[in-house]
């Protein structure tokens, strides 16, 4: 499938956006909807044993034993710019930390204040167990991915049918939401940012069903099935077929849509030319009244106010069109 042709990922709009944004940013943790959901993570004896000695030594090398000076001043060369990117990558609170608490702990020795170090210690030393332990754990997005299996769409989950349709239907999405006049909020009777989303999930699910029946069909084989089974199968190839005709007209219904847009956003242009109008009128009027008689300057500038009317008119006209063209939509599919 070419780039032209392969649609993005599909979202069900009813996804927290945190969740909907950790699948967008991890797309390699995503499992297409056609194949099986992926397992949650199982822990083997040999992991786990391993952790249970890693990770309390991880935490009392760097919550209670200077580690972080330890790696600065013995593991890592000082002009090594690798040491500072990869502690940077930890978080500033993490470094900041494996950084000051000893130096606090051996004050608080020096000072002969033994307990409180002590209890400083046991602080630091649950923390970085708390923090091994939460970076061990499942990742978010894996996390996301499995749970939500089968609310988001991928291009594996369409065949070249259902994608170029996916695609022009995503197209037309973009060009409203990217217009001026939704922008400007021109378009504010239609909650495009609600309303597009929605309609988009319900078109990829229809499109995502008659893949998978398509699909079925062919593995069906029905070149080798006899005529009166294929006269039964009949009308489920018309049902599809209505229902891909459904579909289609849905999306050329939002294609009407992000035309009327553009069209908005061509006399949106225009609106933003004539507010510089009135002080270009008033250069013109005064040069007008210097060089020609006052009656045809008169008329002149009359004339220029019409124009501005007219094109203030035309962009009325194109702003309500383009907003029943998005009343047209009807609801999503279901």
């Amino acid at each position: 499938m070419t780039e032209r042709y392969r649609p993005r990922p599909v979202f069900d709009p009813g996804i927290g956006g945190e969740e909907r944004a950790l699948l967008a940013a991890a797309p390699e943790r995503l499992v297409p909807a056609c194949l099986p959901a992926p397992a949650p993570p199982r822990l083997r004896t040999g992991t786990v044993a391993a952790r249970l000695v890693w990770i309390p030594a991880f935490a009392l090398f760097y919550g209670v034993l200077p580690g972080g000076w330890l790696r600065v001043c013995f593991v890592a060369s000082l002009d090594d710019d690798e040491l500072v990117g990869g502690a940077v990558r930890w978080g500033r609170l993490p470094v900041v930390a494996m950084m000051v608490v000893p130096a606090v702990q051996v004050l608080l020795l020096l000072l002969g204040q033994v307990e409180a170090a002590v209890v400083l210690a046991a602080a630091s030393f649950a923390a970085w167990v708390a923090g091994a332990l939460r970076y061990v754990r499942e990742p978010a997005a894996a996390r996301a991915a499995r749970e939500h299996h089968g609310r988001y769409l991928l291009p594996a989950d369409f065949d070249q049918p259902a994608s170029g349709l996916l695609v022009r239907a995503q197209r037309a999405v973009d060009a409203v939401l990217g217009s001026r006049a939704h922008g400007a909020g021109l378009l504010d009777d239609i909650n495009n940012a609600v309303v597009l989303p929605r309609q988009e999930w319900a078109i990829a699910g229809a499109l995502a069903e008659h893949t998978r029946l398509r699909r079925e069909r062919r593995a069906q084989r029905p070149e080798r099935l006899s005529a009166r089974v294929r006269a039964l199968l009949e009308p489920q190839d018309r049902a599809l077929e209505l229902s891909i005709r459904s579909v289609t007209g849905r999306i050329e219904a939002l294609e009407a849509y992000a035309r009327r847009a553009g069209e908005a956003d061509d006399a949106y242009h225009e609106a933003g030319v004539l507010q510089g109008l009135p002080e270009q009128n008033a250069r013109y009027r005064d040069l007008l009244a210097s060089t020609v008689g006052d009656a045809l300057a008169g008329e002149e500038i009359r004339g220029m106010a019409e124009d501005a009317r007219q094109a203030e008119l035309a962009l009325r006209e194109r702003v309500a069109g383009a907003v029943r063209a998005g009343h047209e939509l009807g609801p999503p599919l279901r």
